[in-house]
């Protein structure tokens, strides 16, 4: 896959992540000038976990997303659709819950999570719409959504500089330290595609979720988007 569009395979998206997975935490922290962890850290404040609540963990990768909602305490279900992610997930974090799961077709029933999360994930979905709309029907009435995604710098003069990161600079530093580097050009190319805050929000309202609003990261590098189910 070398470019970017919003109609992905997901046999090539799954074998892509098979790719990286090996090193994905580590390159990861590299391409966001180590902004991940604080990325991260501002993620589970929002999601807020604690003793007794079911959280789905959706494109959870090797399971840094899910970790720190462990440690607090609740019962994290980490899913992902690579075979690959999961097995190294599964190696370095063997306390977590890994299974696989296609987002578009949720293996669990209607109305059971109180939180359902995705962090740097819903971009690669086929269908993200679809995701949005499955993520409602397995959350209870009344919990929520907690989407973490790369998203639009609102300062202009910034916007302009980091899509010149993303094209450039990324893709060099990827050939260094990633044995996929091709991968890391079609994660840039994906992050341009990608709606900003309005686009990602409506796309959340029009899926079914309600009270729906976004929290920007490092000048909206990031956003974190939260909706609730009514």
């Amino acid at each position: 896959m070398s470019r970017a569009n919003l109609s992905k395979d997901p046999d090539e998206v799954a074998a892509m992540f098979d790719g990286v997975a090996k090193r994905y935490d580590l390159v990861n922290d590299l391409l966001s000038l180590g902004r991940t962890k604080a990325w991260r850290k501002a993620a589970t404040k929002i999601i807020a976990p604690k003793a007794g609540m079911q959280i789905l963990d959706l494109a959870a990768g090797p399971g840094s997303s899910s970790e720190p909602l462990h440690k607090a305490g609740a019962t994290v279900f980490a899913t992902d659709f690579s075979e690959g992610m999961l097995a190294v997930g599964r190696k370095s974090r063997p306390y977590l819950n890994f299974s696989k799961a296609d987002a578009l077709n949720l293996p669990f029933e209607a109305n059971r999570f109180d939180v359902v999360t995705i962090s740097y994930g819903l971009r690669n979905t086929v269908d993200y719409p679809k995701a949005l709309a499955e993520a409602l029907r397995v959350t209870k009435p009344g919990g929520r959504m907690v989407v973490v995604e790369f998203s639009h710098p609102t300062w202009r003069p910034f916007r302009t500089i980091y899509t010149e990161y993303l094209m450039k600079a990324l893709p060099a530093i990827a050939r260094k330290t990633s044995s996929n580097p091709d991968a890391y050009v079609y994660l840039a190319e994906s992050i341009r595609a990608w709606p900003d805050q309005k686009g990602l929000a409506a796309a959340m309202e029009k899926a079914g979720w309600g009270k729906v609003s976004w929290k920007n990261l490092t000048g909206g590098v990031v956003a974190v988007h939260s909706g609730i189910k009514g």
